[in-house]
C-alpha cells in the first residue's frame, strides 16, 4: 500500500491554521476553559475554520501544547550556536520557567485534554529531556558544569520552579532559584579543556 500523500495547504488556509494557534496559545495560557468560539472569534475565522483544522478541543490543545514544547527544545541547540555552553544552560532555563509560569492555563488545558483522550500523561516530555541531554553534554565537553550531573539530576533540581506561585513575582524567584542551581552545577567543574 502507497503511503497516502498529503495535499499541502492553501497559503489562506495556512494562516487561519497559524492565527489559530496564536491565539489558542494566549487565551489558554491565561484561561484553561477558553471557548472555542472566543479563539475563532479573536482568530478572525469561523468555527467551521476551527473545526477543519482541529476537530475538538483536545486535538487543538495537544497541537498548542507540542508547538510550545518543539519551540523550547529547538531553542537549546539556537543558544548554544549563539553564546558560551554554560550561557545557553541558563538561558535554557529561564525559557523553561517561562514556559511553566506563563503558560500555567495551556498546563491545565492540557491535563484537561489528557485526561479526556487518554493521551501519554507526559506529551512532548521526550522532546525537553533532548535538550536538556544536549545542554549538559556541550557543557561537560566545555568543562563548564560538575562532570557527573544527569538529566535525570538536571530535572529533579529544577523541579523547584513548578513550586513557584505564577500570579506572584515569580521572574524573580525562578531567576534567583536558577541562579543557584546554576552555581551548583559549576561546582566541581573541570575548567576549559
Amino acid at each position: 500500500m502507497e503511503p497516502k500523500n498529503e495535499v499541502p495547504q492553501r497559503s489562506d488556509a495556512q494562516r487561519n491554521r497559524e492565527r489559530i494557534l496564536a491565539v489558542a496559545l494566549t487565551e489558554l495560557s491565561l484561561f484553561a476553559d477558553a471557548p472555542l468560539s472566543l479563539i475563532a472569534k479573536k482568530a478572525g475565522v469561523g468555527q467551521g475554520t476551527l473545526y477543519r483544522n482541529f476537530p475538538n478541543r483536545e486535538a487543538l490543545v495537544l497541537e498548542v501544547h507540542q508547538r510550545e514544547v518543539q519551540h523550547l527544545a529547538d531553542s537549546a541547540s539556537e543558544l548554544l550556536l549563539s553564546g558560551r555552553p554554560d550561557e545557553a544552560l541558563r538561558e535554557w532555563m529561564s525559557r523553561l520557567a517561562y514556559f511553566a509560569m506563563a503558560r500555567a492555563g495551556l498546563a491545565d488545558a492540557l491535563r484537561q485534554a489528557i485526561s479526556a483522550t487518554g493521551s501519554p500523561a507526559k506529551p512532548g516530555y521526550s522532546l525537553v529531556v533532548d535538550a536538556i541531554e544536549l545542554l549538559i553534554h556541550a557543557n561537560h565537553e566545555a568543562g563548564t558544569i560538575r562532570p557527573d550531573l544527569t538529566a535525570d539530576d538536571f530535572i529533579l533540581a529544577i523541579a523547584g520552579i513548578w513550586q513557584i506561585d505564577n500570579h506572584g513575582d515569580w521572574r524573580a524567584k525562578s531567576g534567583r532559584l536558577l541562579d543557584l542551581i546554576m552555581d551548583g552545577l559549576r561546582v566541581g567543574a573541570p575548567g576549559p579543556r
